[in-house]
């Protein structure tokens, strides 16, 4: 009998309850994709380019076009000049991403160090590439990191931390002081750190995004990777991309290029024109996002949920212990079949899930759609 590599791993979550969704005809505010389309210029963009011929490989580490328009966007927002040919490399997917930068650097035994609640994909990808899995818990409700936990957590073992702002599935958001003291805890050591920050341009209240790649220490020793997916409403696409010093990418690309070797070549022409055409649109999406935000929690404000803050990134998490003690995994199946409204229980992003009563709604959805959830989850 064949011996699973990963034993403790079944069908994702997002899967499960999407899938579930649809069985009972719920509104699906569980898995993180917007039910509403991306700019009508960058579908057309895709079309001109499919029709144009680009349907063949693109380059491994991406088309120079698009390569380039990353490059200046990442030294017009944080002040890094980057090569586009020796540090930033298009990959399928920013979950791509997170794998190969992992498959570079971790080694049988050594360890990285998590902060849960974090993404179901990183435990998984750690565990493949031979290592293992450090987790260091937040704490609600702002869910910030306790470096002295950190700290107590680094070993002759630690290879990596892996950070993620703005975070999945809270909300909270890196300071500049968290990327200080993440500096100096991996300063004179042989540590490395993914940031995961896709949701980067997904951020409220006038908070600022803190990269690594506007720390210089930091971005010496990062991986910084993020989605044209989640700023351009194309999830579907899987188009990311990795930032990284020359060495480090030279590591990455040799894994990459025999992982899926290249990426959506139409789609890739596709956000480079775009990218050039309308170079401001990630600045709007603060307040695109905020005014879904305001709006969702105005809607909740009657019901028995009570909802936790958030910084960024387009999902809410909300304390159900004043509606039912059912363990959360029970309470969101309950919440689908019952009431149809599908979200995501928060004890999965854990490794040792705890008695919290949290679930996670995504609202990056049209109106129509949060106000039939709210609905339904106000009659509670």
């Amino acid at each position: 009998m064949l011996q699973s590599k990963l034993p403790k791993v079944g069908t994702t979550i997002f899967t499960v309850m999407s899938q579930l969704a649809a069985q009972h005809n719920a509104v699906n505010l569980g898995q993180g994709f917007p039910d509403f389309e991306g700019p009508l210029a960058l579908r057309e963009a895709l079309a001109k380019h499919v029709s144009e011929g680009k349907n063949q490989y693109a380059p491994m580490i991406g088309v120079a076009a698009l390569r380039e328009q990353i490059a200046l966007k990442t030294e017009l927002l944080y002040g890094r000049k980057t090569n586009p040919d020796t540090e930033v490399t298009v990959v399928s997917g920013a979950s791509e991403a997170l794998f190969v930068a992992i498959a570079a650097c971790v080694r049988p035994g050594d360890e990285v160090i998590v902060l849960d609640p974090c993404y179901d994909s990183y435990d998984p990808a750690i565990v493949l590439a031979g290592g293992v899995a450090v987790h260091v818990p937040l704490e609600a409700p702002h869910f910030a990191p306790d470096w002295d936990r950190v700290k107590a957590k680094l070993s002759a073992k630690t290879r990596m931390i892996m950070v993620n702002s703005p975070h999945n599935p809270t909300g909270a958001m890196l300071s500049l002081d968290d990327l200080d003291a993440l500096a100096a805890l991996i300063r004179g050591r042989d540590i490395y750190v993914l940031s995961d920050e896709v949701y980067e341009h997904i951020t409220f209240d006038e908070l600022s995004h803190q990269s690594v790649l506007s720390h210089p220490e930091l971005a010496e020793r990062s991986f910084a990777v993020s989605s044209f997916g989640k700023t351009y409403h194309i999830t579907g696409w899987k188009i990311g991309y990795c930032v990284a010093p020359a060495a480090l990418t030279a590591e990455f690309r040799k894994i990459h290029q025999y992982l899926t070797f290249s990426t959506f070549t139409a789609a890739q022409f596709a956000i480079a024109d775009y990218l050039a055409l309308d170079p401001g649109y990630h600045t709007r999406l603060p307040a695109f996002y905020q005014e879904k935000r305001d709006e969702f929690q105005a809607q909740l404000k009657p019901s028995r949920f009570k909802l936790l803050p958030v910084q960024g990134a387009y999902f809410q998490i909300a304390d159900y212990s004043d509606i039912s003690d059912l363990p959360d995994q029970q309470f969101a199946q309950w919440l689908v079949r019952e009431k149809g409204v599908a979200a995501i229980p928060v004890s999965a992003f854990y490794e040792q899930p705890n008695s919290q009563k949290l679930i996670r709604f995504c609202f990056a959805k049209n109106s129509d759609t949060l106000k039939a959830a709210a609905e339904r989850l106000c009659a509670l």
